[in-house]
């Protein structure tokens, strides 16, 4: 199968190795000149520009997208689409925001142009265990992606699914990382209270592998914990600081439009916000309240 990867950045860098080695040719671009020559140096065609890729593949193409969401996907597909021609299938493969795939996916049909979203899981280990992959689209449009879907999966019939129409596959990964954060906080709370119970002088990394094995709460997020804490047992030079990337404020938005109780999500994500704040006001507001009504001394900063 020919396919057009646009984004060579980690993730897409190795999706397209991982199709490469599945005996697909992959026609690369990518901005970065650095990135064309990489993926040039392990049997990719590389080209400089969009309107080479659209050249160089055979119609009808299959472009698959791996570019940050938003804005930079957005101007991607306006310069994408008119190099291109009636019954070309675009895939996005980011973390788009479903409703802007449904969006798109109407813009595009005006063109005669195919769109499938689909959710990535995998992060940097998807080159060589695979990915989770989250297909929405038409039946039509999804079957001609299967073989691509299936060599990034870890098997032909394991880890990916078409999961509904267009806007399903993103709408699916949004609440997967919703989910995420959830486990990452409910773990991260844990190891927490086992840190502060200084009298057991806890392992904490030994704990984390006793738990990897049995235990119902294993999984593949407490294999990289375990990891992490085995690498940097105290965590130092790690400030406590975590972003996120949009999905948990999407997911948590679409609980309150559609009045669905998320409270372990929505925690999760709201202590991510606290974790970059140095002092937080609202901290020193209730030192403030316990002084005026209980006289309850208030510690000064400096």
């Amino acid at each position: 199968m020919d396919i057009g990867m646009i984004g060579l950045g980690r993730m897409g860098a190795n999706m397209a190795a991982r199709l490469l080695r599945g005996g697909h040719r992959v026609v690369a671009f990518d901005l970065s000149a650095d990135a064309r020559r990489s993926a040039a140096s392990q049997g990719m065609q590389a080209v400089e520009s969009l309107e080479q890729l659209a050249s160089a593949l055979p119609a009808p193409r299959v472009v698959w997208l791996m570019v940050p969401s938003g804005a930079p996907t957005e101007e991607t597909l306006k310069e994408l689409a008119p190099r291109l021609q009636r019954g070309d299938v675009i895939v996005d493969g980011g973390n788009s925001n479903y409703h802007d795939s449904q969006r798109r996916a109407a813009q595009l049909a005006q063109a005669g142009l195919r769109f499938v979203d689909v959710g990535t899981s995998g992060g940097i280990w998807g080159l060589t265990e695979g990915y989770c992959l989250m297909a929405g689209g038409t039946e039509d449009d999804v079957a001609r992606v299967k073989p691509a879907l299936e060599t990034l999966a870890p098997a032909k019939d394991r880890g990916w699914a078409h999961v509904g129409p267009v806007g399903a596959g993103h709408f699916v990964k949004m609440v997967h990382n919703g989910i995420e954060y959830g486990l990452m906080q409910a773990y991260a709370e844990g190891f927490e209270l086992m840190h502060r119970k200084e009298e057991f002088a806890l392992d904490l990394a030994a704990i984390a592998e006793i738990w990897r094995y049995g235990s119902v709460v294993r999984s593949w997020l407490l294999d990289l914990t375990a990891a992490a804490l085995k690498e940097n047992r105290t965590l130092a030079g790690i400030a406590a600081y975590v972003s996120d990337s949009g999905e948990g404020r999407w997911t948590v938005q679409e609980a309150v439009d559609l009045g669905c109780s998320l409270p372990v999500i929505t925690l999760a994500l709201q202590n991510r916000f606290r974790s970059r704040t140095e002092s937080p006001f609202s901290d020193k507001l209730l030192a403030a309240m316990r002084n005026q009504f209980g006289g309850h001394p208030v510690k000064r900063e400096g």
